[in-house]
């Protein structure tokens, strides 16, 4: 029996699997619908499918560096149990061992490339692992570096991954080097700097808040009377102030130092470069929070569960 492009069209959306899979289904079938149709449910196809319209809000935010590259990575799925999950767990950490062997582009390449060990793509493996866990799973962005030296740094089991990147030269003591990376790595997670550094800032991030400040302090002047182009003066004067207090708050190398708060961030990197004889510069950062920015329903999960039980 044949089947046309129509016939695929209504398979899709009986069953909610891609095309391709479809496609197959039917040549395998030989263009029977209902045989195609328990086809693709004997292989799982249709019931992961039925799992990729929940919202995944939870998951691991893991970093790693693997054969000297440094990966963070995040893996979201639907409840917080998952990360607790040793198969889920494995998964995410192969894949990481992807994004550091097959150096994908975007998300969409890194799904269609080879998952270590499996001889099936990262995309086909996930399929599996929604089966497995019994949850919609989904792999939301990822950083690579090549280049320097990184260090990883998971917080709370995979509520936060870190990933610094260091510039070092002529320095011998690499444990020293690590230990400061990790204590940077933990500033990053605490303290949520925005950027690296003043240069790193958006100049429209920046812009907006100088005018911010200023209507502010021009408001504050208000009451003292005083002539207008003074008040003006007293004015850009309060905002530069408060301009250094804005880069404190987004800037890592301008945050006060967690451990020692009575030096920056760039100056206790300095200090230690300096102590080990050599020169050390951050290079960069990636801090991933699972689940932040997606608007979570906290009542899907509970509800569903409860409409199976009664």
């Amino acid at each position: 029996m044949s089947f046309t492009a129509k016939d695929v069209k209504e398979l899709r959306e009986a069953t909610g699997v891609g095309m391709m899979d479809c496609k197959k289904a039917l040549t395998e079938t030989g263009g029977d619908m209902e045989k195609a149709i328990a086809y693709l449910r004997e292989r799982g196809l249709a019931a992961a499918q039925k799992k990729a319209g929940r919202i995944t809000a939870e998951g691991i935010a893991y970093a790693a560096v693997i054969d000297g590259v440094g990966v963070v990575v995040e893996v979201n799925a639907e409840t917080d149990f998952v990360a607790k999950n040793d198969k889920f767990n494995e998964f995410v950490a192969g894949v990481a061992q992807a994004i550091a062997k097959n150096a994908p582009a975007d998300v969409d390449a890194l799904l269609a490339s080879p998952y270590s060990g499996s001889g099936k793509t990262v995309a086909e493996e996930q399929q599996e692992m929604i089966l497995v866990i019994g949850e919609n799973i989904s792999i939301r962005r990822f950083e690579r570096y090549t280049d320097g030296l990184s260090i990883p740094y998971i917080h709370a089991g995979g509520k936060i991954g870190v990933i610094v990147n260091l510039e070092v030269d002529g320095v011998s003591d690499m444990d020293a080097v690590t230990e400061l990376g990790k204590d940077v790595a933990m500033q990053i997670a605490a303290m949520r700097p925005l950027y690296l550094d003043t240069a790193s800032v958006d100049p429209q991030e920046l812009e907006k808040e100088r005018e911010i400040q200023l209507n502010k302090a021009i408001e504050e002047n208000k009451a003292k009377n005083l002539p207008e182009d003074k008040a003006r003066q007293i004015a850009e004067n309060m905002v530069k102030g408060r301009i250094n207090k804005f880069y404190e708050d987004i800037c890592l190398l301008n945050q006060p130092f967690v451990k020692e708060n009575k030096v920056t961030v760039e100056q206790h990197i300095a200090q230690v470069a300096k102590s080990l004889g050599g020169t050390i510069k951050a290079n960069s950062f990636t801090r991933f929070e699972k689940g932040e920015g997606i608007e979570k329903k906290q009542d899907d999960f509970a509800a569903e569960v409860a409409s199976m039980v009664g």
